[in-house]
């Protein structure tokens, strides 16, 4: 299940309300020339299977199937670390430099910020949480990633949210098809 949350959805769990207060409230501090988002995708995965693969800086076309390839440019993976990703053809740029801003193993929390690159997604940075919900969701993984970016000249908020929100949403639902079936496959062996 991908989606964007609302209030007019169900509400999220305690935890996963704070967790949404403590890292993906983007909104109080949104500029004028920004727009914001959050996406959601629940994950018939464990929590530490899906944190194995997005945790991975260093190898993000692990699961992000627009990225043909990563070179570490300063640092191993961990915070700090600037990565340049290869972008497929066909999409409006060749090349995104991005640095890893937070990596928290213990709350499973990912921050990183576009830093350079040949794109429009000007002071782009992008949180990811992971939250495992037993009662809810029977023991899957439920993935928010959240982020704000300048909205490019000649571009419209809905355009520049929309572009994005699409691009992030493919990447989730291939973490998903990707973690699913290395779940099945864990479970057969």
């Amino acid at each position: 299940m991908l989606g964007n949350h609302n209030q007019n959805q169900d509400p999220f769990s305690p935890s996963m309300e704070a967790m949404m207060e403590n890292h993906h409230n983007t909104s109080s501090n949104l500029k004028s020339n920004q727009c914001t988002s959050n996406m959601v995708q629940t994950i018939n995965a464990p929590l530490d299977l899906v944190w194995s693969i997005i945790k991975r800086f260093e190898y993000p076309q692990g699961y992000k199937q627009f990225i043909t390839g990563c070179t570490m440019l300063s640092g191993d993976g961990g915070i700090g670390s600037v990565r340049e990703v290869l972008i497929m053809s066909g999409l409006p740029a060749e090349v995104s430099v991005e640095r890893l801003d937070k990596l928290d193993n213990d709350h499973h929390v990912l921050k990183f910020s576009i830093i350079g690159g040949d794109h429009r997604l000007l002071n782009y940075s992008s949180t990811t949480t992971l939250h495992e919900e037993e009662e809810r969701f029977g023991g899957k993984t439920v993935v928010i990633e959240s982020y704000v970016v300048d909205i490019p000249a000649g571009s419209s908020g809905e355009d520049t949210r929309s572009f994005t929100d699409t691009i992030i949403g493919c990447n989730l639902r291939s973490l998903a098809k990707i973690t699913e079936g290395i779940n099945i496959n864990q479970k057969h062996t």
